[in-house]
């Protein structure tokens, strides 16, 4: 299979994209879908979301104090 950047896969092979989705091939093609869940759920005036490229995660934190996480109630995926 050929992906988008014009990258060849082998048939039954998997991936991890540079932005985090979680890819495989088939003879039915590509199927990719993001490795990630996105909190939704949080105190977002007194908090902010982080998102991390090399853990291909989010972290929710104080907006003032960054060593301070912040609770999440809900995250979707």
């Amino acid at each position: 299979c050929l992906d988008w950047e014009g990258q060849l896969h082998e048939f039954g092979s998997q991936w991890r994209t540079d932005d985090c989705n979680d890819c495989s091939s088939s003879r039915d093609g590509i199927r990719c879908c993001s490795s990630y869940a996105t909190p939704v759920d949080y105190d977002d005036e007194k908090c902010e979301s982080i998102f991390s490229k090399e853990t291909c995660s989010y972290k929710v934190v104080e907006k003032d104090d960054h060593s301070k996480e912040c609770p999440v109630h809900s995250w979707v995926g």
